[in-house]
């Protein structure tokens, strides 16, 4: 894409001249984490991809982000906030907000004039793979796109949305995927209408009841913080032997997932989720340097869910994210015998025995 192009498409987000005065308020959002069934894994600068993905938006999974908001007294070009995460002060999240509000300036220049407090809080532990930095951030895009919206109320919902989906990309990529539900592309795919390197769009092609209301089990297996991060790993596919195959694949594994999707091809589906799965680890292990981020425990889960769908004929499978937990897919029909499975089978892989039901959700809800 041409700068000209980008610049022409990212100024269409700057916001205008205020029309209210608004001195002080707040806003909670909840925001859900999601999980991607066609992978984005090595990005450039300013956070984008450099292949498309699509998602499940999950429900249960998610972030609840309070923001309140005064005006600052005294005007001055620093940013001001405090950032407390499940009721304590985290001063070690700050520099990411800050290197966020960097980011955004641009296009949302009035929170130079306010000092803030950022409150939030997860349905899961952070950093353990679930795509926390999903959720987080795209809750905070959302309180800041209501305070947007409260000083111009006249713009649309659809560009609301859109903008707060092109803000929670630069906090972190795959939070543009969490602003809608309930499966969303981010990455520009010429078969994808509307598809963009700078927001996530709802995919609008015809799905099969069979992928509605679909169900994903979180099974927690570490639940400490990942050794290395997602920002190293995608950093690492600069000069990475095998990336430009990889991001060919990807693409070409949307136009797959597509017609799967449409078709209700559900064996189709289970082969080339997992295969995205195991390709995005592979990315990992092949790197340089090279990382591992699953655990023994992961593998024998995989081993597990294979023989269990072989055994029973059914059509559960497993997708993972940049961590050691397994996310175990399963259409709706299954729900019951898959999930007695999961806790007479699987739980005592899971750190204390815990995992999370989940299933596909609608997005970001304004709370109060």
């Amino acid at each position: 894409m041409s700068k000209n192009i980008q610049d022409l498409t990212t100024n269409n987000f700057i916001a205008r001249e205020a029309n209210n005065v608004v001195k002080k308020g707040n806003t909670t959002w909840k925001t859900p984490s999601n999980i991607a069934l066609v992978k984005y894994w090595g990005k450039r600068d300013p956070q984008l991809p450099e292949n498309p993905s699509i998602s499940f938006t999950l429900n249960n999974c998610h972030t609840i982000t309070n923001l309140s908001f005064e005006q600052k007294k005294i005007k001055e070009d620093a940013f001001s906030f405090k950032i407390f995460f499940e009721g304590e002060e985290k001063p070690s999240f700050q520099p990411k907000i800050e290197k966020y509000f960097e980011r955004i300036q641009k296009y949302v220049p009035f929170i130079n004039e306010y000092h803030f407090v950022i409150s939030s809080e997860n349905s899961f532990p952070h950093s353990s793979g679930i795509a926390s930095s999903a959720s987080g951030m795209s809750a905070i895009s959302m309180c800041i796109m209501k305070l947007e919206k409260l000083l111009n109320p006249a713009i649309s919902n659809a560009y609301f949305y859109q903008k707060a989906s092109f803000l929670s990309r630069l906090g972190s990529g795959s939070a543009c995927r969490s602003v809608k539900g309930e499966l969303v592309v981010w990455g520009a795919h010429e078969e994808i209408a509307g598809s963009s390197d700078f927001f996530g769009v709802p995919f609008t092609g015809k799905v099969a009841p069979i992928f509605k209301n679909y169900q994903d089990t979180v099974l927690l297996v570490d639940k400490g913080e990942k050794q290395v991060s997602s920002t190293v790993g995608h950093d690492l596919m600069h000069g990475h032997p095998f990336s430009k195959s990889r991001f060919e694949q990807a693409y070409g594994h949307i136009s797959k997932i597509k017609s799967i999707l449409e078709t209700g091809a559900i064996k189709d589906f289970i082969s080339l989720v997992e295969s995205e799965a195991l390709t995005l680890h592979a990315m990992m292990m092949t790197s340089h340097p090279y990382f591992i981020l699953m655990k023994p425990k992961t593998l024998e889960i995989l081993q597990k869910i294979w023989i269990y769908r072989e055994k029973n004929n059914s059509n559960i499978c497993f997708t993972l994210d940049a961590g050691a937990n397994v996310h175990v897919l399963y259409p709706e029909h299954e729900k019951q015998t898959v999930q007695n499975f999961i806790k007479e089978e699987l739980a005592g892989f899971c750190q204390n025995n815990q995992y999370i039901h989940d299933f596909v959700g609608i997005g970001a809800q304004e709370l109060y």
